[in-house]
């Protein structure tokens, strides 16, 4: 039985990764931070074959010991400060997980690893990397050029990667995934953000949607389908990078018309206001990736369209709240 090790095990990808590595007969574990971590709690009762065990990005010897107890075959580093609107707050502690927690993984799979024990890594980028873009759509050879501290210290993440992956010859690959979204997506993401506060309206539980820029546009697929991609990457007989992409680029101001249309509101404007809080000091105005390579090398394609994913995320939350409001009821 193959054994993987997932840090950020309690977000939305940890849970879809944790859910296909399950599937194709791994034993999973999961990394999550503090004894009493509220999110461990719903991650054991929703995925009972997890195995939780502690360690932190920010300690690299929690990380070896992690890594000896599991013995993993493969590593995937989801674990980050991953909200960008935060990571202009808390500049130095995104820094210090999201690049070098990376930098620390890395010296624990070669600490604990070995010739005689290689250990696959697997390494989250993000297109939040390409920033102010060079060029258009975005390819595994685009120049960076970030445009938050989230996006500078996967940079670091990156680089790292293919540094160790060069100097000591490990198995590392990032996957430089572009947005993905789900049900599972955390509220503080603008895309469910959105939907949760449709689902709200329709259900007249919310006045209004407060948002930043309506402008952006980003290249929106399903976290469950780039997860898959995640797997592929780690089964190649020699690490590369991959773009992971839908190839098609959508405004947040299409998200929001789609998520109230969804909800059965046409007339949307007079339940949105822009509100200079939730605008980020740099913008990334159009990110939209080129996952040729992906689709030639992995076999893979996206599988969700963008109406599809949104239909889905508003339907989620609409069930959700009403079946919120029934046990407050009760």
């Amino acid at each position: 039985m193959p054994r993987a090790l997932i840090t950020g095990i309690t977000g939305q990808d940890g849970q879809y990764l944790a859910e296909l590595l399950h599937e194709k007969g791994y034993e999973v574990f999961g990394l999550v931070k503090g004894q009493n971590n509220p999110r461990t709690v719903l991650l054991q009762e929703e995925f009972p074959f997890v195995e939780v065990v502690g360690g932190d990005l920010a300690d690299l010897a929690s990380l070896v010991a992690a890594m000896e107890y599991t013995q993993p075959d493969e590593v995937y580093n989801l674990g980050a400060i991953s909200f960008v609107a935060l990571s202009f707050r808390q500049a130095e502690l995104t820094a210090n997980v999201t690049g070098l927690g990376v930098l620390r993984m890395l010296e624990a799979i070669r600490m604990v690893g070995g010739t005689d024990n290689p250990i696959r890594f697997y390494q989250a980028s993000s297109s939040e990397m390409f920033g102010k873009v060079r060029q258009t759509p975005q390819n595994e050879e685009t120049p960076f050029y970030p445009r938050s501290p989230y996006g500078v210290a996967k940079v670091f993440g990156h680089d790292i990667t293919v540094n160790y992956r060069d100097s000591y010859h490990l198995f590392a690959c990032s996957g430089i995934l572009f947005n993905h979204e789900g049900p599972r997506r955390g509220l503080e993401f603008v895309t469910r953000k959105i939907t949760n506060a449709v689902a709200r309206i329709k259900l007249g539980l919310q006045p209004e949607l407060a948002l930043g820029n309506l402008e952006p546009q980003r290249d929106w697929g399903f976290a469950g389908d780039y997860v898959q991609a995640m797997w592929l990457m780690l089964q190649q007989d020699e690490p590369e990078d991959f773009v992971v992409a839908t190839g098609e680029t959508h405004s947040v101001r299409e998200f929001v018309d789609l998520s109230f249309r969804a909800a059965g509101i046409d007339d949307w404007g007079r339940y949105v206001r822009q509100d200079e809080r939730f605008m980020r000091p740099a913008e990334v105005d159009l990110l939209v990736g080129d996952a040729r390579k992906a689709e030639r090398l992995l076999g893979w394609t996206p599988t969700m369209t963008f109406p599809e994913l949104v239909e889905t995320m508003v339907a989620h939350d609409l069930e959700l709240e009403q079946r919120k409001e029934r046990n407050r009821r009760r």
